[in-house]
């Protein structure tokens, strides 16, 4: 296995390894570049296209797995980097403490996540109807995180949507965007008006840089005059990278965006770029040696202890925004979705004067056991007899340096302070409800 040593030696085999692996552009579907799906336009026979048979390499597979080092696995239809074993800042406990450490940034290959534009006059108005979200107040640039409902009320998936002002950009989760587009199409059957809906496949791929330093790191790759500073949270804008060439020369990259989010609770960004510049841009940033490899365990930990959901664990199709503690991404009670709503399944969700319906059942943050709690497990009231729900994640927090979990329990005992046991295996352990995030959030704020 090959160890990299310093940041000299890794920028050195990083632009080796530009010149000599060149990736080459592949289309798993068909020899087009985008997939165009028009509620228009297309017949009822037409439908998204299938998922890959077998699991897909992103452009970085290479990098991942003979430069850094990375332990790769099966998530999502793709073979990621759960964790990186080249260097000393590898491991899971390492990768996740860097990413909360200041001046310190973490990347992450995040291409197996949907890509999707939304063409059409009538875009936002159809978006409204599959998603919670205020879609038409967005101005350009902005975005939100919304949520994608289906008749029930339940959440198909979470999402992020900006503006792009002559599109509406989305990103879905790679383990749910077959199934999302095949629900998107359905949709659009029933819709009377002009929306397309544009899945842009793998020939764009996806980076996150997340932590304390990662705006300083992306300055790295963007042009004179990109003011980061006035750039708030949840923006993003259409970008021309510059990065450094296989020969170490500055090459200008077309077709890029930038969006301030992330998944960690720290500053960050989500970059999208051609399939072939995906080694490029990588290797830039991995340049910056505040910038370190991280694979998906550090993220799912740092995600955890940011109060954050996990689709297919913490959130699924029996799950309403309001049971996940998501009402507000819906808006306030007297916005225009609580009281219009119009969207898919609003009917199981909110009244018709916008507030919201009772729910049996509510997630809550959990805390005070001895050992980490696992997915499944029961979660009890305080008297050890009356099971009242379980826990849909848990870990053991890096940075608390103690067990964290999330789950569902009945909503009369989802108060926080309230005690609750948690059978964790087939012992009884005392534990109580908690607010979420675990670990303060540190989004990016432009200065007054």
């Amino acid at each position: 296995m090959m160890m990299i040593a310093t940041t000299t030696t890794r920028n050195i085999l990083l632009r080796n390894h530009l010149h000599h692996h060149r990736p080459i552009i592949h289309n798993l579907y068909s020899t087009t570049t985008t997939t165009s799906l028009s509620a228009a336009a297309e017949s009822s026979s037409s439908s998204p296209p299938p998922p890959p048979p077998s699991l897909v390499k992103t452009a970085l597979y290479d990098m991942h797995k003979e430069l850094l080092g990375g332990d790769m696995v099966p998530f999502a239809g793709y073979e990621l980097p759960v964790l990186y074993k080249g260097g000393k800042n590898g491991g899971v406990m390492k990768e996740h403490l860097w990413c909360r450490s200041e001046g310190k940034s973490s990347l992450f290959d995040v291409s197996h996540m949907g890509q999707i534009r939304w063409h059409g006059k009538d875009r936002a108005e159809f978006l409204e109807k599959i998603v919670v979200g205020d879609i038409k107040g967005l101005t350009p640039g902005s975005g939100l995180l919304s949520l994608i409902t289906n008749a029930k009320g339940g959440i198909i998936d979470d999402t992020v949507i900006t503006n792009a002002g002559e599109y509406i950009y989305m990103v879905v989760n790679g383990a749910t965007k077959y199934g999302d587009m095949k629900h998107f199409r359905e949709q659009m059957e029933d819709f009377n008006g002009d929306v397309t809906m544009e899945y842009l496949e793998d020939t764009k791929q996806l980076l996150a840089i997340q932590g304390p330093g990662a705006s300083k790191a992306v300055a790295n790759i963007l042009p004179d005059g990109f003011n980061l500073q006035t750039m708030a949270f949840m923006t993003g804008t259409d970008v021309t990278l510059m990065v450094r060439g296989p020969k170490s020369n500055t090459m200008a990259i077309d077709g890029c965006r930038i969006t301030r989010c992330g998944y960690t609770g720290e500053d960050g960004f989500e970059i999208a770029m051609p399939y072939e510049y995906a080694l490029d841009v990588a290797s830039t940033l991995l340049q910056d040696e505040s910038v370190n490899p991280t694979g998906l365990g550090a993220r799912d930990s740092l995600r955890l202890e940011a109060g954050l959901c996990l689709y297919g664990h913490d959130l699924n199709a029996d799950t309403t925004p309001t049971m996940g503690g998501l009402a507000w991404t819906m808006g306030g009670p007297k916005s225009r979705r609580r009281l219009q709503g119009g969207f898919l399944g609003d009917n199981h969700i909110i009244t018709k004067e916008g507030k919201l319906k009772k729910v049996a059942k509510k997630r809550v943050g959990i805390m005070g056991m001895k050992a980490p709690a696992r997915e499944h497990t029961e979660i009890y009231d305080s008297t050890g007899e009356s099971l009242i729900g379980q826990v849909t994640s848990g870990t053991f927090s890096p940075c608390l340096k103690k067990p964290i979990a999330m789950g569902y329990v009945e909503t009369s005992n989802s108060k926080v302070g309230t005690e609750v046991i948690l059978k964790i295996r087939n012992k009884m352990q005392k534990a109580y409800i908690t607010k979420m995030p675990f670990v303060d959030s540190r989004y990016y704020r432009v200065p007054e």
